[in-house]
């Protein structure tokens, strides 16, 4: 239960610094409206780069995608904006309480988003579905992520991708303790060791590495869906 708590708490972290990580203790997660002032501040834009990011991944009208880690919906509503009518966002979260929360909020296109309330070692997405899984500050907190790597391909359209944003190694104002974070090269370690292809990559954010990959080769699989 304290791993539960402790992945849903990190999902976007606090910038503490280091004594205030050593004595502050995780609030729970059924403290929504506390977790919303963190993850939906808007200071966060200044270096999240929402546009950025959603420019680099080019998401197509119609598309679906996954937002693993959903937490409140600050990526969720972004990228129902970005799909548009014809498209589809799961809302993927291991807690109940943070995709009823994102159910209630009046700024997202709810009849474009189907929230999925998840495993901690199964996003539980539909089979052969989805474009795009966007791990946005969330692949850190999983477990034995190389076999969670082959849990997402099977939920992968012939087009899909996994796209994962997550914060660089040392001690920066924003994100984890360094101890609690896993670097750029050994997440293109774990796809690869899954048998998946590192394809792209940017640096265009302060703070964070974006990858994307591709799952084990299939000519009908494409970079972009394009």
């Amino acid at each position: 239960m304290k791993t539960v708590i402790r992945m849903l708490c990190l999902l976007i972290c606090l910038p503490l610094g280091a004594s205030d990580r050593e004595t502050q203790r995780p609030r729970p997660t059924s403290d929504v409206e506390y977790w919303a002032g963190i993850f939906d501040d808007p200071a966060r834009k200044e270096w999240q780069k929402p546009v950025t990011v959603l420019t680099f991944l080019g998401i197509q009208n119609g598309a679906v995608v996954a937002d693993l880690g959903a937490g409140t919906g600050y990526f969720t509503r972004l990228l129902a904006i970005q799909v548009g009518p014809a498209g589809k966002v799961y809302a993927v979260d291991i807690e109940q309480a943070m995709l009823d929360h994102l159910k209630s909020r009046d700024d997202i296109a709810q009849e474009h988003v189907v929230p999925i309330l998840a495993k901690p070692n199964d996003p539980g997405l539909p089979e052969g579905s989805t474009d795009l899984v966007l791990a946005v500050n969330t692949w850190h907190q999983i477990k034995k992520r190389t076999r969670y790597v082959r849990r997402l391909e099977k939920s992968l359209s012939p087009e899909g991708r996994v796209a994962v944003i997550d914060f660089r190694m040392g001690q920066l104002p924003v994100g984890p303790p360094p101890g609690d974070k896993v670097s750029r090269d050994d997440v293109i370690a774990e796809f690869e060791e899954a048998g998946w292809r590192f394809v792209a990559e940017s640096v265009a954010l302060p703070y964070q590495y974006i990858l994307i990959f591709l799952p084990p080769e299939d000519p009908k699989r494409r970079l972009f869906g394009s």
